[in-house]
Formats: structure tokens, sequence, C-alpha cells
């Protein structure tokens, strides 16, 4: 006899392994299905992905109690996010590598808009999204990429040091106690240095001028053995120009000679960021 029409084929059984890994990896069983109804919300369609309307799409007619568990999870339960990145890459690597072997590690960062002044890190900044300074959140990632995919192993939130500066305000938001400021540069080249201590494949690193202008964050991706390819903005400025985590990106960046993949040189030309 054939299968039912509603056995799972072998993707639904594949996606619903990667969704069980996840789970696991939040930890405590109670938040097993808080986790998989949050995700199903986020891949279902709808603009709005917020814990409330995606809670209206999942049980209209229990919007309530679908609402709790979820926002529970997301706003106050202790899941590591590290190992929930680990266990993404433990699933997903594997399948990217039998298209092609990893060639880069794109550094980047990401801004959220935010018009309050409580979401933590929240501050007066730049902003990808917007193309100039504005009040948001902004997030150092660094992502593994084959010719074809590419995969964020690491994800952290930016804390600007006027943060950094005011203990009361990061008790109020849950900063954990004792939090130093961490320049971008700083936090990408500590998310950098777990990824090899991970034997995560290695790659070329990308970076723009945001982080390859300062000289020691290329001194140090020397010194950790790694080729890179970064922007380097000419533009004279005053100060330590590695310091300033907010300065904006400009569309048209250095011109570079470094070396490429295959260790020989290659001029760079408009190295364009769009974040």
């Amino acid at each position: 006899m054939g299968s039912s029409l509603s056995e799972p084929g072998p993707r639904e059984k594949r996606f619903a392994a990667y969704m069980q890994g996840l789970a696991n990896a939040a930890g405590h069983a109670d938040r097993h299905t808080p986790l998989k109804n949050y995700c199903t919300g986020l891949l279902l369609p709808g603009e709005r992905k917020s814990v409330e309307p995606m809670a209206a799409r999942l049980a209209p007619n229990d919007v309530r109690r679908m609402h709790q568990s979820p926002h529970h999870l997301v706003a106050t339960a202790p899941w590591n996010d590290e190992e929930m990145l680990a266990q993404v890459r433990q699933r997903v690597l594997p399948a990217m590598e039998k298209q092609g072997p990893v060639v880069a590690w794109i550094i980047d960062d990401t801004g959220f808009p935010k018009q309050g002044k409580h979401s933590v890190g929240v501050a007066r900044q730049y902003c990808g999204q917007i193309g100039k300074q504005d009040n948001c959140q902004a997030a150092v990632s660094l992502s593994v990429s084959t010719w074809n995919s590419s995969l964020p192993v690491a994800w952290r939130l930016y804390l600007p040091d006027v943060w950094c500066q005011n203990a009361e305000r990061c008790r109020q938001a849950g900063v954990p106690e004792g939090t130093a400021f961490q320049t971008k540069p700083e936090i990408a080249l500590e998310q950098i240095r777990q990824a090899m201590k991970r034997q995560v494949p290695p790659g070329v690193i990308l970076a723009d001028a945001g982080y390859g202008k300062g000289t020691q964050f290329r001194t140090d991706l020397t010194e950790l053995g790694l080729q890179y390819i970064v922007g380097i903005d000419l533009t004279p400025q005053s100060g330590n120009p590695g310091n300033n985590p907010c300065q904006p990106r400009r569309e048209n960046q250095d011109v570079g000679r470094l070396p490429n993949v295959y260790g020989e040189p290659r001029i760079i030309n408009r190295f364009r960021s769009d974040s």
C-alpha cells in the first residue's frame, strides 16, 4: 500500500528534526513547545512578526494563551543564544558544504530602528536600514559563506559606551553586571577567535571600512594567520580611526591592495557596504 497523504515526507521530517534540535538547545522541556510555536509564527505569512500578531495567526480562538508562552520564552527565559547558534551551525553548515567549501567569513553589523530609549543598547548611532545615524540598536555578526550560500554563526548586540557608564540603566534593562564596553571590531575579533576555537571551516575575512580602517583589527587578523579583504576609509579623520563604532559608512570605500583567496595581490575597488 502507498503511504498516507498525511504521512510526512523527507523534507518535513528533516524540518521537524531541525526544529527539535532548536528546542533541545533552548534547554528545559517547558520551552520546547513555545519555541516551536514562535518559529512557526515567524514562518507564517504576515508582515508583523512580534509575538501578539503571530499568536493571533497561530491560535485565533485563544490568542491570550498562545501569546503568553512565546512572550515568556523571548523576554525572560534563560536560554543560551550561543548554544542555539551552535545547534543551527551543526545542522546547516554540513548541508551547505555539500554544495561547495566555505570560502569567506563575513563580518557585518545590522541596525534596528527604535523609537524609545529602554531597549538594551539603543542609542543614536549609524543604522544601515535607514542609511544614517538615528535612534537604534546594533548587532555585530559573523557569517560563513560558500559561493552559493551563507550562514550566521555568531551574533551579538553592541552595547554603546554611554550604556556601560550607566550601571543603573544597565541593571534595569537586564544587562549582566560587569559588562564592559567593546568596540564593534573588538566584538568581531572575539567572534572570529571563538569560531576558530570551534574549528569552523576557515575562509577569507571580509569586512567594510567600519572594521578595516582600524589598524589593530587588521594586525590581529594577521597574527591569527587569517587572510582578509577589508575596506579602508582614506578620508582624513581626527582622533583614533579604529575606535569610533558609530562612524557612518560611505558608499565608496577605499582602493586597497590586499591578498585574494589564492594569496596573490588583488586591487579592491569601490568596496561597498549595504549595512
